[in-house]
């Protein structure tokens, strides 16, 4: 009998938010929404489809292990330096391999409640030890996170904005926090959902640093509408990259990843029509939800995070939701238990989730007077 360590064992495995053909199937639904995983309601960039398919005649060949195009043309596009970028598969990629690369099973990473699921994922699956403090008011309390800082802390993480609540820091309590961590514990930074917050004049734009302690990862599947092709970069110092490398497996992105990735980031028009329609679509939702009687947090993200009265509630919510073609997202696994995520969709979209969740939020809360009277 083989032997599974005690740490693999009390792994969960990941669970995405449902897909529709997975929905249409159980309950033979004619439309179904979803606004469960912060995809772009306007599919990929055009620019990125075309240059897949122009790539096709190539998939018998082993893509370039470096990404070398590709690396250039993030280092072009934000003013890098090509050394201090790397490209992996997804966030989640880099992620596990920066957890992998710089840190020991004896060492802690500190970070917060309620954040991106998928660090709790690289860090419990290499058998690391997790250290979390409480959120203040739905975002990262620098503060507390510098307070718990100990001799045995080698990483901490920060998503800004942060997923789930799509809350975000500002630019001097970052630089106060940057200022104040030990040299010696490597700060990831990661702004998956940078392009929503940018235009805030107080957004602190990590890229623009240049702390030798600090490495930024970021996404094209959200903004960039490639979350299928699963294309992440991070930026870093030399030797941070260099070390990535040596554990990061040699041939991702695959082919038609960096294909579309190159084509996506040269496609401004867009990004633009992108922007915009969450911009109209997170109006809507703040509006709606309002109207509905359901409590939110401000976000600068491409998602509301919808706070319900319990657990419980929130549970029913989703899954009353999902039997009516609405697929959200219940973020409990995320730290925040009577949290549900609803990401910006099209216009027509947006419309079909306010009826709906506001036909099932009066319908779960009259079920609720019903059994207090009782």
């Amino acid at each position: 009998m083989i032997k599974i360590p005690q740490f693999v064992k009390k792994l969960k495995q990941y669970k995405a938010g449902k897909p529709i053909s997975e929905l249409a199937r159980e309950q033979k639904l004619t439309k179904i929404v979803k606004l469960a995983s912060n995809e772009n309601p306007l599919g990929p960039s055009p620019k990125a489809v075309d240059a897949i398919q122009k790539a096709l005649g190539g998939l018998n060949r082993y893509t370039d292990p470096l990404s070398h195009d590709l690396v250039m043309a993030i280092a072009n596009k934000y003013n890098v330096q090509q050394n201090h970028v790397i490209c992996g598969h997804g966030t989640d990629s880099l992620l596990a391999y920066i957890v992998n690369a710089f840190t020991t099973e004896s060492d802690e990473i500190l970070t917060s409640e309620g954040t991106f699921i998928g660090i709790y994922v690289s860090i419990r699956k290499y058998g690391r030890k997790l250290i979390t403090v409480p959120l203040k008011e739905y975002t990262f309390d620098l503060d507390a996170i510098y307070n718990a800082i100990t001799d045995k802390t080698v990483m901490i993480y920060l998503a800004n904005p942060n997923n789930p609540t799509g809350t975000m820091f500002e630019r001097d309590e970052f630089e106060a926090f940057m200022a104040k961590v030990p040299e010696h514990i490597m700060v990831i930074l990661d702004e998956a959902y940078t392009t929503y917050a940018d235009d805030n004049p107080n957004y602190p734009n990590g890229i623009r640093y240049d702390y030798d302690n600090m490495v930024v990862t970021r996404t094209l599947s959200k903004a960039y509408g490639l979350g299928g092709l699963r294309v992440g970069f991070a930026v870093g110092p030399d030797e941070v990259i260099e070390s990535l490398y040596k554990v990061k497996l040699p041939f991702e992105p695959n082919l038609l990843a960096q294909q579309g990735a190159i084509a996506a980031l040269d496609d401004d028009e867009f990004l633009t029509k992108t922007k915009e329609l969450n911009k109209n679509s997170l109006a809507m939702l703040k509006e709606g939800l309002e109207k509905i009687g359901i409590k939110q947090v401000p976000t600068s993200a491409n998602f509301i995070l919808a706070l319900m009265p319990t657990e419980k509630f929130a549970k029913e919510f989703t899954e009353s939701c999902m039997n009516q073609g609405l697929i959200l997202r219940h973020v409990d696994t995320f730290g925040i238990a009577n949290g549900v995520r609803i990401n910006s969709g099209t216009i027509d979209e947006t419309k079909f989730a306010l009826e709906v969740m506001a036909n099932v939020y009066n319908s779960l809360c009259d079920n609720q007077k019903e059994k207090v009277e009782q």
